[in-house]
């Protein structure tokens, strides 16, 4: 469990670093997709609750150290989606293109959720998605398109990505 952790949060902080760096290339209308969430996504789902919390908390938390946003707020961001997502470990077939948008579809909202409540508790320091804007759906739209690629390639890592059964 301990390894899959640590590789989780590895990926995890790899794929941040690697959408800060392509912030300025490529972005469609200045979002990007959340890769990072995708992974501790991945590796919730397929190792379970304890890894995705786990997981998610300390990849927010070096994903705040590394972003303008609150300390903490990725954490929590991140280990709740972590632990709904475990939940459902093994319930579903993984297949490699509809369950990879449905789970990713799913935090993608339920991480514009968690912040709103954030926005509403600790004010203007914390930025919400609006629905009336297109940044929550760009993302959303990137986040779906990028999942079966990006869970397509985690499977290949599976084996230092799962903990022992």
């Amino acid at each position: 469990m301990i390894r899959s952790i640590i590789w989780t949060i590895i990926f995890s902080v790899a794929a941040a670093i690697l959408q800060s760096t392509l912030k300025g290339m490529i972005p469609i209308m200045n979002v990007l997709p959340d890769l990072a969430l995708c992974i501790v996504v991945f590796s919730a789902y397929v190792n379970g609750t304890m890894t995705g919390q786990v997981s998610g908390f300390f990849s927010g938390l070096l994903i705040d150290f590394l972003s303008g946003s609150p300390l903490g707020m990725n954490s929590l961001v991140r280990t709740l989606i972590g632990a709904l997502t475990g939940i459902f470990k093994g319930a579903f077939f993984l297949d490699l293109i509809l369950m990879p948008i449905i789970l990713c579809a799913a935090a993608t909202m339920l991480k514009a959720l968690i912040v709103l409540i954030l926005h509403l508790i600790m004010g203007p320091s914390v930025y919400a998605y609006s629905l009336t804007t297109s940044t929550l759906w760009i993302e959303l739209g990137l986040n779906c398109f990028f999942a079966p690629l990006l869970f397509l390639l985690l499977k290949h890592f599976k084996p230092i990505l799962t903990g022992r059964s």
